[in-house]
């Protein structure tokens, strides 16, 4: 057998690049067009009064968790639940005091009303998606006239 050898790559060794305002620039311009791959909260506010934390993000929206019913955070002391941090680049809570990382996509996977909201609209989402080749079959069938009637059978 005769196997073809692989192309040898070049490394391309960033590692020393002085950062200068244009390559800030230009990585600044990349990530802002670079889709968010998860979840990544931009706030958080301890409510005391609902004994709830108030995750927020970059749309303005945001979700109230109940601390009572996670037992990470129901054995938090109220200052200490007042000095939760978001970390992990939005993506978890953190009290360094404890070395304590909890993940946001947990807490919401733990709450059963929050996992059937999420199914439903990705159940909507999947759902309402045609594929390409479906879409073409559909406009080049109504260019025909659209689906064929049925005749009525006399019998």
């Amino acid at each position: 057998m005769n196997t073809p050898t692989p192309k040898p790559l070049k490394a391309q060794d960033r590692f020393d690049e002085p950062i200068t305002p244009t390559v800030l620039a230009k990585a600044t311009e990349r990530a802002r067009q670079r889709k968010s791959p998860g979840l990544h909260a931009t706030t958080l506010h301890h409510l005391p009064a609902f004994a709830s934390l108030l995750i927020g993000f970059a749309d303005q929206s945001a979700v109230a968790l109940p601390v009572k019913n996670y037992p990470e955070l129901a054995a938090l002391s109220a200052t200490e639940l007042a000095q939760l941090t978001l970390g992990f680049g939005g993506s978890a809570l953190c009290l360094d005091e404890r070395d304590l990382h909890i993940s946001i996509a947990g807490l919401v996977q733990a709450s059963q009303p929050l996992m059937a909201l999420a199914s439903t609209v990705v159940a909507a989402r999947n759902g309402s998606r045609s594929s390409h080749a479906k879409v073409q079959a559909a406009r080049a069938n109504g260019l025909k006239g659209g689906r064929p009637r049925k005749l009525a059978v006399v019998g």
